[in-house]
């Protein structure tokens, strides 16, 4: 679970990067895609829920 947690935050990243600049969306002014928030906001998820349950195994031992 962790691993695939890890490749997602990286997919989610490399995403998140290229929305930043503009790839996908020339249009829109580049950093307020929402692609690019939905992304930041997932990967803040991932880092959080990844801290949470180390916090909880670190209680347990």
């Amino acid at each position: 679970m962790a691993k695939m947690l890890e490749l997602g935050g990286l997919v989610l990243i490399a995403i998140m990067f290229a929305s930043f600049v503009g790839a996908f969306q020339p249009t829109v002014e580049p950093g307020l895609s929402p692609l690019f928030w939905g992304c930041a906001g997932a990967a803040l998820t991932i880092i959080m829920y990844r801290k949470f349950k180390r916090k909880q195994e670190d209680k347990i031992e």
